[in-house]
């Protein structure tokens, strides 16, 4: 990852914009107002570096999110509860690596601190920093390279997917642990419930990133979910799992 120290130098014309999109965005009712960051890039010219990640997306490819991925900040990423949120993403205040126009992006990892280097060198990703660490062809469409590290201004936004909210179901009996991938509308789940043919509907806990457990014996049973985002809007899935699913199979719902 490249770096460029004085990115982080002052930018009043950044934080002028900043004022003013809050107040137009509160007037018109939007999804959100702008707010000010930093960005940053990994993963490579073809963001293979970038698969994996903090949220258990594993295969960003297969799993539809493509190269619009971002890592957060410890401030940004909520211990994992921001991991499926979209944003969009503008270069801004820094004519000589800034290109024109936005990205939307989604966030599938976590970008760690390092308390070695200082926030304005090197410690892009520290508390209490904004930051998004960008895959490489993402970045690009907002900046130059060379640039390393830009000043951004960026806005949480509905996330638009296609097709329904997908359910990984691993783990083994006792210990369902399922992977909820491709959400629309806010994109971070906040409440998952599962409910098999022979039971009552039943919290799950969050394990890590987008993975959610239930430690009920639910083999043999179709499966219905229901999924609440962090906007409070919930959709429920009924039998979307048949009775013979196996660990390893991904199932299709509905959609926000």
């Amino acid at each position: 990852m490249a770096t460029k120290a004085n990115a982080m130098k002052n930018f009043p014309f950044l934080v002028l914009f900043f004022f003013i999109s809050i107040f137009v965005h509160a007037i018109n009712g939007d999804y959100g107002g702008w707010q000010i960051a930093h960005a940053t890039f990994y993963g490579g010219s073809d963001a293979s570096g970038t698969m994996g990640g903090a949220c258990g997306y594993g295969n960003l490819y297969s799993q539809g999110y493509g190269t619009n991925t971002a890592a957060l900040s410890t401030a940004l990423f909520n211990n994992g509860l921001s991991c499926g949120a979209c944003y969009e993403i503008r270069c801004a205040n820094d004519p000589q690596w800034c290109l024109p126009g936005t990205i939307t992006v989604t966030a599938t990892n976590f970008c760690p601190p390092n308390y070695a280097l200082s926030n304005d060198n090197g410690g892009w990703c520290n508390p209490p920093l904004q930051h998004f660490d960008l895959a490489q062809p993402s970045f690009l469409h907002i900046a130059q390279y060379r640039a390393g590290i830009v000043p951004v201004l960026f806005r949480r936004v509905p996330c638009v997917k296609k097709g329904g909210i997908r359910f990984t179901i691993n783990g083994h009996s006792y210990f369902n642990l399922v992977l909820i991938t491709n959400v629309g509308g806010a994109g971070d789940v906040k409440a998952v419930f599962i409910k098999g043919s022979k039971t009552g509907w039943q919290a799950m806990s969050r394990n890590w990133g987008q993975n959610w457990q239930s430690n009920s014996y639910l083999d043999g049973q179709s499966l219905s979910f229901k999924v609440t985002t962090s906007d409070g809007r919930t959709i429920t899935s009924y039998n979307v799992v048949p009775a013979n699913w196996k660990f390893g199979q991904t199932f299709e719902g509905g959609q926000l």
